[in-house]
């Protein structure tokens, strides 16, 4: 033991009391960042992680704003942590903060590794404090990606995509996936100028006219053209210039108010007859994400075309 061990003040448990703090005082300013430095100890401590609740993580926000439960806290991590009862030694022996609190860093090997300039060379700086380590670069994460390829154990096999595809999903769009799993490539129509100037040059009236909404249940028919863009943008359907194999789909699309709108709306009209698919990567992310596991099994499942070569251009 040393003599400055002997001049300390040791509580039962052989660490260091925290010397009355008054409002103000530097070492009441930083019991924050004490708690904090428990908290981080608690992550990296087997034992006490073990036993992580909860109710332990709320201690932990408690003791950033209470004095009390700073103090309690740093002790109990502390006695299996020895790095947080030397921080505490540190304070009271009128150690800046800052200081012991990076050397607490390193000690932990947590975010801050060697010296300070060698911390904020390889950290973001954020309000004056190392707040993590740089950023992974682009080849690293590459290097990282082909690990993972030649993982022989590696059971997940869903895209690492579709978890991003969910966020850029409006409900309504969901209810179009499932609806086209489930009754398969739906019927689209162009309207076209027709009669004789129509063959030498016929102009478009209205394109991509349908029936998706109305078969999916929509809540915002006005908005099924920027749901099926967004969908297209996605990757999850691709529509086909061809028409489907059964044309009784298009009489009930044809008889549509606003189908019949576009035609009148000039003397000579034609209609041109598409068709709206699933990409293959569009069923698998249904499968996955929107239908239960019976359902994506399902045999009875109608099949769509897959895109040509070039068809996203």
């Amino acid at each position: 033991m040393t003599d400055r061990d002997r001049d300390l003040d040791l509580d039962r448990d052989g660490l260091p009391r925290l010397p009355a703090v008054a409002n103000g005082s530097p070492v009441a300013e930083s019991l924050p960042g004490l708690a904090r430095v428990a908290g981080t100890a608690a992550l990296n401590t087997a034992g006490w992680g073990l036993r992580t609740t909860a109710r332990n993580w709320r201690r932990v926000g408690r003791a950033a704003t209470n004095r009390d439960e700073a103090v309690a806290l740093i002790r109990e991590v502390g006695t299996v942590v020895g790095t947080v009862g030397d921080i505490a030694r540190q304070v009271a022996d009128g150690v800046p903060v800052g200081t012991a609190l990076l050397k607490a860093g390193e000690q932990l090997g947590g975010v801050v590794s060697g010296s300070p300039s060698r911390a904020h060379e390889n950290g973001r700086v954020v309000g004056g404090e190392v707040t993590g380590e740089r950023p992974t670069t682009l080849r690293e994460r590459g290097q990282e990606l082909l690990e993972k390829s030649r993982d022989v154990w590696a059971t997940d096999d869903r895209h690492p995509a579709f978890d991003r595809i969910l966020d850029d999903l409006a409900p309504d769009e969901a209810r179009i996936l499932v609806m086209l799993l489930k009754n398969g490539p739906q019927p689209s129509v162009d309207i076209r100028t027709g009669g004789p100037v129509g063959m030498v040059s016929s102009q478009l009236i209205a394109p991509g006219l349908n029936m998706v909404g109305a078969r999916a249940g929509l809540r915002h028919l006005d908005q099924v053209p920027s749901y099926l863009n967004n969908l297209f943008r996605l990757g999850l359907v691709w529509f086909s210039r061809e028409a489907l194999r059964d044309h009784m789909e298009y009489q009930v699309l044809e008889a549509q108010p606003d189908v019949l709108d576009a035609m009148h709306s000039v003397k000579f009209a034609k209609v041109v007859r598409r068709s709206i698919h699933l990409t293959p990567f569009g069923e698998e992310f249904v499968k996955q994400a929107l239908v239960d596991e019976v359902t994506a099994e399902s045999p009875e499942l109608p099949e769509h075309d897959a895109p040509p070569e070039g068809a996203g251009d």
